[in-house]
Parts: C-alpha cells; structure tokens; sequence
C-alpha cells in the first residue's frame, strides 16, 4: 500500500482546500443557487451529461455548459419523455418489457403523446429561430410559473402538463432545462401522435 509521509499531509491539505475554495469561488461566479453545495451541483451536472439520450447530438456552442448540464439532469429525471416523446423508448429498448432502456431519440421531445381529445404534448425542440417550444426564456419560465402558454388564447390553460410542480422549480433550474433544450437538434412535430 502506498502512504504519503507524514510531512506531506499539511500541504496537500492546504493544496485541497485552496482548490476547494477556488472551485467555490468560481461556482458562485457562474450564479450558483445560494445554500446549494457547489460539489452537489457539480455532480448534477456531470450526471446530466452522463444521461443525455444515445442518440441525440447536443448543440454546445455559445451556450452554458453548466447549465445544460443541469438542465439535461432535470429534464431526464423527472419525466419530461414520458409525455413529451411519443413512443417514448425504442421497440427493444423499453424498460417496462424487460428491455435495457434505449429512449427513442429519433423523437425525442418532439410530443406528439395525446390525452384525450384535443390534448396533445408539445414539441420542446428548438423552433427554426432556436428557442425551445417557440418560446423566450421568459415565456418559458412564466409558461411553467402560470401554466400558460402565451401561444394560446388567453386564459387557456395546460391541462396535464405538471406545471405547478416545475413552477415550483427556481429561476436557475428552469433557466437550466430551458438552456438543455436549447442545445437539443430543432426536430419537427412528431408525424405519428398517439396515446
């Protein structure tokens, strides 16, 4: 077993808590969310990577890395593809028949899943101008604070999207999903809707 020498231990501790320190430094530059541990955040962000669909190619330039990282943390662990990608695993890749899971990237959060009569999950891909959805960042975030789309007619509201859970959601969380989905290839509405 290899073991530092004693003498050693007070500088590498040092080492590791100016890098630490650094690391937070520069965490709370880039707008962190105040009373979150950076390092907690930095894996969200690193899992958000790690989990976006095989198959779907992100758009990084000009964006904010972490940010999209984080938003690819939420989006695809809170279900967003359940509703918002129709079918939404591949025919060999759903987990629910005992298949490893295999997202269907071909359509992935182009919507298209129906919920009756008149309900059908929007397309979140970027449209030809790049915003997701066809909406602004502050569309977006007031779309998920109020439930409304300002596409719709007024006092029109989304029925089954969980809109007052993400509305719940801070600033920066939704700024994060609204960065990921930004990132994400502009995709057509999805040609095959279904339940």
């Amino acid at each position: 077993m290899f073991r530092i020498p004693i003498a050693c231990h007070v500088p590498l501790m040092a080492m590791a808590f100016a890098s630490l320190s650094i690391l937070q430094s520069a965490h709370a530059d880039s707008g962190v969310k105040k009373g979150i541990d950076p390092l907690a955040e930095i894996e969200q962000v690193k899992r958000g990577y790690e989990i976006v669909p095989p198959g779907v190619h992100l758009n990084l330039a000009g964006k904010s890395r972490i940010l999209i990282g984080l938003g690819s943390y939420v989006v695809n662990t809170t279900g967003c593809n359940d509703c918002h990608t129709h079918p939404s695993y591949l025919p060999t890749g759903d987990p629910f028949n005992g298949f490893p899971e295999l997202i269907n990237y071909q359509q992935y959060l182009t919507g298209g899943r129906t919920f009756g009569p008149g309900i059908k999950s929007a397309n979140l891909t970027p449209d030809a101008t790049g915003k997701p959805a066809g909406l602004t960042l502050v569309e977006f975030i007031e779309t998920m604070r109020t439930g409304h789309d300002p596409h719709d007619p007024p006092g029109q509201i989304l029925q089954v999207m969980p809109w007052p859970v993400f509305g719940k959601k801070t600033d920066r969380d939704l700024a994060a999903i609204y960065e990921y989905l930004r990132a994400l290839p502009s995709l057509p509405d999805n040609p095959n809707p279904g339940p």
